[in-house]
């Protein structure tokens, strides 16, 4: 660890070198209670022998407000979530300030910069990639904070809130198979994304389960937007023997989906039955109704919300991992073989 004379230290570093929790360490640099008179010594002696340098204006009293982070505000997701985050800090006495273009580094970094010299109880991130450096910093101001949803394995300290995505992705390749289909191609998410690999697992285990091997030319990956399910659709459209069912990681896929076989001809479900992800609400608007795994996006929120508030006002939650269940929700969008066949 570095000394005064080394780099800057970290409030998680404290914490290691202390033999406590982060939580713990945030609580003496924010001047709160709850915390040993020895173990609060132990911890401002290590903060002064690495000149930790504490975060301006940050008192024992709340800022009243938490900061949401997202990569951009141009998804029906992002609604879902700000909805759920309001939920969770209904009767707080706190408010949310709202972050769009995250994705952008010099728009993430100017927002750390504001970040060090503004009031601010937490950090709710709801993006697609968390850096260590940045993690780093957040730590070093002392800011508590939780993922939503995270693109990848987190450190067992880091909160965050999932989606039992295995789960789900399972639950839709089945009810495909138990409709009879066996041509059933993927249009999957980023493959560096943690849920986009649970679903994508999901899928080949089904159809491994039930003895149908794995076609490459029938799994795709984009970015979970209409655009690239239309794009992803085409493609499946054109192959020499195409899907008779489509799984997408998204509704916003699906919904691309539908567009791409409007333009070919295709009827949903009589030509193909297609299922989607997250039971957006625009899963009930389409026509038919879209048959979609609903991934509990706004409780998912909530429930991070909660956790950063019981971390900020007391000792933490008592798991730094919560995974919600997800459901499969059947519609219109698909039918069995058999009753296609007739139609």
């Amino acid at each position: 660890m570095s000394g005064r004379s080394g780099g800057r230290v970290t409030a998680a570093q404290i914490a290691v070198q202390a033999g406590v929790s982060l939580p713990t360490v945030s609580k003496v640099l924010n001047r709160r209670s709850g915390v040993a008179p020895e173990t609060r010594r132990k911890i401002e002696a290590l903060l002064d022998q690495h000149n930790y340098v504490r975060r301006v204006g940050r008192l024992a009293q709340s800022a009243g407000l938490i900061d949401l982070v997202f990569d951009g505000l141009d998804t029906p997701w992002v609604l879902e979530v700000l909805g759920g985050v309001e939920d969770g800090l209904r009767g707080s006495g706190r408010a949310v300030v709202v972050t769009g273009d995250h994705s952008d580094p010099a728009a993430a970094k100017a927002w750390l910069e504001n970040l060090s010299v503004r009031p601010s109880d937490g950090v709710i991130m709801a993006v697609t990639e968390l850096t260590d450096r940045q993690r780093s910093q957040l730590d070093s101001l002392g800011l508590p904070f939780v993922v939503i949803d995270p693109v990848g394995q987190l450190d067992p300290n880091v909160m965050s809130v999932g989606a039992a995505n295995y789960t789900g992705g399972l639950a839709a390749t089945e009810h495909l198979l138990s409709l009879g289909h066996r041509r059933i191609a993927m249009i999957g998410g980023p493959p560096h994304m943690l849920f986009s690999r649970a679903r994508n697992d999901a899928y080949r285990s089904a159809l491994l389960n039930a003895g149908i091997p794995i076609d490459p030319e029938l799994i795709t990956t984009g970015d979970c937007r209409t655009e690239d399910g239309y794009r992803q659709a085409t493609r499946l459209f054109a192959l020499p023997e195409p899907p008779t069912a489509i799984f997408a990681a998204s509704d916003q896929q699906a919904t691309g989906v539908y567009d791409a076989a409007r333009d070919y001809g295709l009827s949903i479900p009589d030509d193909l039955s297609v299922v989607g992800f997250d039971d957006l609400p625009s899963a009930s608007w389409l026509r038919p109704r879209l048959t979609t795994v609903r991934q509990p996006i706004r409780a998912m929120a909530a429930t991070a919300t909660d956790m950063l508030l019981k971390r900020i006002d007391a000792d933490g939650p008592s798991s730094s991992r919560v995974e919600l269940a997800t459901q499969l929700i059947v519609r219109e969008s698909t039918r069995s073989v058999a009753e296609a066949s007739r139609v």
